[in-house]
């Protein structure tokens, strides 16, 4: 697992020896941020379940302003800072440790958010097949943290594509989607009235 682009590129990333962490394809990686391109530079970017961190460090690399990335378990959590580390990235790069759940309740209990807290592109990628992905977006579609001009990117398997369409929005709207594989990427943005 490499950077594929801007200041570090070709980087190598560490990824974990265990199963519970599915590190987003190369291809599938490529073709996301050539979608993403033009939102990417001075972007604040959360990467949501944030696993070894590849997603983020890709949009950090390619001119994201800052970065935050949540992630439950401190192992990898580890390798994340590590990543940051190898790539000269962490000084533009927030890592928390904790329940990316109870991380957007905390944002969405809170009145008055932090600027710090708005993000222009937000990553969903959680573990498949546990209804983890609409989970979030309904969490997200009543958060502060997007953007007004922001873009919501939710990475399922194709098979729970009904679960996550399904979600109600009232702010959020699917504007896009694009299929590689096994990989859905789903693309939602704040309707254009907000």
């Amino acid at each position: 697992m490499r950077v594929g682009t801007g200041d570090a590129k070709g980087r190598k990333l560490k990824s974990p020896k265990t199963a519970g962490t599915r590190p987003i394809i190369a291809r599938v990686k490529t073709a996301l941020f050539d979608i993403l391109a033009a939102d990417v530079e001075d972007a604040r970017f959360l990467d949501l379940f944030a696993g070894t961190g590849s997603v983020g460090i890709e949009a950090l690399s390619r001119g994201a302003a800052h970065a935050t990335f949540i992630e439950m378990n401190y192992k990898i959590v580890r390798l994340v800072r590590e990543n940051l580390e190898i790539t000269h990235l962490s000084e533009r790069a927030e890592v928390i440790q904790g329940d990316a759940f109870k991380f957007l309740q905390a944002q969405v209990e809170n009145i008055s958010i932090d600027r710090q807290r708005v993000y222009n592109i937000v990553y969903v990628a959680p573990p498949q097949y546990e209804e983890l992905a609409a989970r979030a977006l309904a969490m997200l579609d009543a958060s502060p943290l997007v953007a007004s001009d922001g873009l919501v990117v939710v990475q399922i398997h194709p098979k729970e594509r009904p679960g996550v369409a399904a979600v109600p929005c009232q702010r959020l709207e699917l504007t896009d989607e694009r299929r590689y594989g096994s990989t859905l990427l789903m693309f939602y943005r704040p309707h254009t009235s907000e």
